[in-house]
């Protein structure tokens, strides 16, 4: 699963690597993105890529209660294409969601370790992610939820499931302004061979949402 991760490189960066043409509102450097939060997103609107923020944590367009997105921070995208909650959305309502890094918890004997996990080649990548758009009255909530998958040789030390991280010329493809066949974007996002990664220990810190600073992320030394 992929339950918090960090931003913080600085925003002229961010808009170069992803092609966005215009500044980003309210930009805000984070050590400690955690679900319920506002994240930064790309989609494209079929004119031009735009980078704004959603809520993390899906809430379905057709739900009665907003609080269903703290359920839905994750989707497997194994089984996303079948879904009701998530078909419909793999269609047109593609997203990147932009990331340096992101936290994972190893379980020890005694309790659960904290490691930072970066990509070996990458300063900045983006996870695969599906938005909605979701209505209460005159009230508009616009969520999303990050795709996993099975870990890969170098996640399966730390746990069983991790973020699907898009290849650098695989993420264009995803936020096409076109409809895609769900079974189609399964079958892309089963291809996906994620980037080298590397990790190391961080302390206890980062396990309250609440903090965040350089803490988070400096390397833990025993």
């Amino acid at each position: 699963m992929c339950g918090r991760y960090t931003l913080l490189r600085d925003e002229v960066e961010i808009l170069k690597e992803f092609g966005i043409n215009y500044s980003i509102d309210s930009y805000t450097p984070s050590y400690n993105v955690a679900p319920g939060q506002n994240v930064l997103a790309v989609i494209n609107d079929g004119r031009e890529k735009r980078a704004g923020y959603l809520k993390w944590g899906l809430v379905p367009s057709w739900s009665n209660d907003e609080k269903i997105g703290y359920k839905m921070i994750n989707a497997r995208s194994e089984t996303v294409h079948q879904k009701p909650s998530f078909k419909s959305l793999l269609k047109r309502n593609r997203c990147l969601i932009i990331a340096d890094s992101f936290y994972e918890w190893k379980k020890t004997d005694q309790s659960k370790q904290p490691k930072r996990i970066q990509t070996a080649d990458r300063k900045l990548f983006a996870f695969a992610g599906l938005w909605d758009k979701w209505q209460d009255g005159g009230r508009n909530l616009f969520t999303c939820t990050i795709l996993t998958k099975d870990a890969n040789d170098f996640m399966q030390g730390i746990h069983h499931r991790m973020p699907i991280i898009l290849p650098k010329d695989k993420e264009d493809e995803w936020i096409a302004p076109i409809e895609m066949d769900p079974s189609s974007a399964h079958d892309l996002l089963q291809s996906i061979q994620v980037d080298d990664l590397k990790a190391h220990n961080v302390s206890s810190y980062v396990n309250a949402a609440k903090n965040n600073d350089s803490t988070c992320i400096e390397p833990l030394i025993k």
